[in-house]
């Protein structure tokens, strides 16, 4: 049955208001309002009666739809009861931040940890790390906020991978761009960006997976031993990079050239707090290692590089031994660069090892060279000296060098034969024939001598704990002297023989700027003199014994003496060139080279028998040029006597003050000293520059 709505009826033409209000209610309004009451009254009765909503409707024939009551519903099924709605609780209540305690990097820049450091122990590494690191404090520059605002955003990301650096998974990183809040213990007045930094729970490690590491057979705990992270040892990133690092180095030591290490993958489950690390490990198998195999054999040739490497054959393989082979192909001056690559001989069977050998691609470098310098010094004048080298004119490692010196003092032209590695490594065979001419104050010599040398000795790039040397010396040389009125007496004729020994111990931590240890060494050298058919036997001897004492992290403390004596014959037994003299840069500075000794009647030195010399110095480190320059206070002393016992009554002293410039290779030295009690010769200054420390 369909309805009319009310709303419908109201669309239909309504009277208007002056309709509706009759003429005689104009024209009296009080009488028509009295009047109203009973029309009012007889609307009323007229009005129609209120509807009944409980009535039924009447018949409507033209509505053929049943009404709903008479119409039978069909049962829907009941609904199922509902579960009962259950809320999200927390095992734990959230904690509260806490207090915080700031650190202010820079002006425009405060990180605030908690004050508790068991929180976060790693605070000062933290710390020293973003500094290092932050852009904010690289980059600030004009105190602009839209700068400073991008720059926070990449902090803060950096901030959230450091945490993660440290095992903090679910650290929260608060960041803020402005003022510093006024709580803050730091006061800025220009724009800062704040990170209040709260760690969270630091992860462990779950299951730490090394691959195939077990099939290293018997050396498998060992190397285990040497990754030193286990399940339950709290994360670090760095403790990952540092041990496998250590893991390689073990596998390379352990006699497995060709391990592999994967990348490590770490595995981070929040619901358990544990990253499971995973890094696959291949050994390779093990080998012990037999010869070198040379590319070049007409250039260096195998058998040379085999004496010349520091295992023996069936030596289980190392990679430092590898490592040290190719440092010592290049320091021969004759290979621009060298390959060195592990050659399988032979498979290894069970618990039996395989075989490698090493072989070895090279690259010649320039073999010739020229070389000269020119300069001036107070002990020596004028100064030129030039050079000729050929490093490997006769195969392997055979030198040939011309050299020669022009200059106020010394003139000399002489040929050397060299021949390194020569039957075993680091040993030098040298022959050098020469002819100078000298000209000091003690003596004027004109020389030809034959030196022969075999040594072991240390080199910049090998320093070693013990040195030595045997040789063979022949010299013929015409000596004059200077008589009492400062004429030179006739030139005398000298025949010597000499077979100088040489034997070192250095105990200290550099060869050029030693700051810890002790060095001693000797020389002997039986001599055989013949002048005018007299023959005299006598025996040169030096003792030098130096101590390095590093007192803070600057300062060093050094300390030498020297003792020489030569038994066996008299001064005038001698030959002038082959008697001791003291002054000089490396002997008793504030005098002249050689002019520490008995004097003449002009008050020249003539040498003599026995030596005595001590050096004190304090090498004082400064922050000029990042820490290059260094003080050097000094004093020497030094006295030289005719007999073979050393003599304290003529002792000269020396002090001074020093520069030092440290360089890759060594510190550059500069030293100023000035005699303290000088001889009628002596000058009053005298300065020093060379490469390396006095002693």
């Amino acid at each position: 049955m369909w309805t009319t709505p009310i709303i419908a009826q109201a669309k239909q033409d309504a009277p208007e208001l002056k309709d509706l209000i009759p003429d005689s209610a104009v024209d009296d309004p009080e009488n028509w309002a009295e009047q109203g009451v009973s029309a009012g009254a007889a609307a009323q009765e007229d009005a129609p009666l209120p509807l009944d909503a409980e009535a039924p409707l009447a018949d409507m024939p033209s509505v053929t739809i049943a009404w709903p009551d008479e119409v039978d519903l069909p049962q829907l099924d009941p609904l199922e009861a509902e579960e009962p709605i259950e809320f999200a609780t927390f095992e734990e209540e959230i904690p509260e931040v806490p207090a915080g305690s700031e650190e202010r990097i820079s002006d425009e820049l405060v990180l605030v940890f908690p004050t508790d450091n068991s929180l976060f122990p790693e605070r000062d590494e933290f710390l020293d790390r973003f500094k290092s690191l932050s852009t904010i404090a690289e980059l600030e520059d004009d105190d602009n906020l839209a700068r400073l605002a991008v720059q926070a955003r990449g902090d803060e990301e950096l901030l959230h991978e450091m945490l993660r650096v440290y095992g903090y998974y679910d650290a929260q990183v608060i960041r803020s761009v402005g003022n510093v809040e006024e709580s803050a213990d730091v006061e800025l007045d220009v724009p800062a960006a704040r990170f209040d930094i709260i760690p969270g729970v630091r992860y462990r490690f779950g299951a730490v997976d090394l691959g195939n590491l077990g099939t290293g057979g018997n050396a498998f705990e060992e190397l285990r031993a040497v990754f030193e992270i286990y399940p339950g040892d709290y994360i670090s990133l760095d403790m990952i990079t540092q041990e496998r690092a250590d893991l390689d180095i073990a596998l390379g030591e352990a006699g497995f050239p060709f391990a592999a290490i994967e990348d490590p993958d770490l595995l981070i489950d929040h619901d358990r707090r544990e990253g499971d690390l995973t890094m696959p490990v291949e050994p390779g198998g093990r080998y012990v290692m037999r010869v070198v195999r040379s590319d070049s054999p007409d250039f260096l040739s195998s058998r040379h590089l085999t004496r010349i490497a520091r295992w023996d054959e069936g030596d289980l393989y190392q990679r430092s031994d590898e490592m040290d082979l190719r440092r010592a192909i290049l320091s021969t001056g004759i290979v621009g660069s060298v390959t060195l690559t592990p050659v399988v001989v032979e498979e290894p069977q069970g618990d039996r090892p395989g075989t490698v050998d090493i072989a070895a691609s090279l690259t010649a470098a320039p073999l010739r060279s020229i070389g000269g310098s020119i300069g001036y010094g107070t002990e020596e004048g004028i100064r030129l000296e030039a050079m000729w080298e050929h490093r490997n004119l006769f195969p392997p490692e055979g030198l040939l060098r011309l050299r020669g010196i022009l200059g106020t003092q010394e003139q000399l032209a002489g040929v050397t034969f060299q021949k390194s590695n020569f039957h075993g490594r680091d040993r030098i065979l040298t022959v050098d024939a020469f002819a100078s001419t000298i000209d000091y104050s003690a003596y004027d010599a004109r020389a030809v001598s034959l030196v022969s040398t075999y040594e072991r000795v240390s080199t910049l790039l090998f320093q070693k704990a013990f040195s030595w040397s045997v040789g063979v010396e022949l010299v013929a040389t015409e000596e004059r002297e200077v008589d009492a009125n400062g004429v030179f007496l006739p030139r005398e004729t000298y025949f010597v023989a000499a077979l100088p020994l040489y034997a070192s111990l250095d105990n200290s931590d550099d060869l050029l700027d030693p700051t810890e240890g002790w060095r001693l060494s000797g020389r002997l050298s039986p001599e055989v003199s013949d002048n005018n058919s007299v023959q005299s036997f006598y025996l040169r001897s030096q003792i030098d014994a130096s101590y390095y004492q590093s007192i803070g992290e600057r300062n060093v403390l050094a300390g030498r003496v020297r003792l020489a004596s030569i038994p066996g014959t008299q001064v005038g037994n001698i030959a002038p060139s082959r008697r001791l003299y003291a002054g000089g840069g490396g002997s008793v500075r504030g005098y002249g080279y050689q002019e520490i000794g008995p004097l003449s009647d002009m008050g020249d030195p003539i040498g003599g028998r026995s030596l005595v010399e001590f050096s004190l110095e304090a090498r004082i480190g400064t922050g000029l040029m990042d820490g290059a320059v260094s003080v050097v206070p000094f004093v020497d002393a030094g006295s030289v006597g005719e007999d073979d016992i050393p003599d304290f009554s003529s002792i000269k002293f020396g002090a001074g003050l020093g520069l030092r410039y440290a360089t890759g290779f060594g510190p550059l030295r500069l030293d100023v000293a000035v005699p303290i009690n000088p001889g009628p010769n002596d000058n009053w200054i005298a300065v020093y520059v060379a490469l390396g420390q006095a002693f």
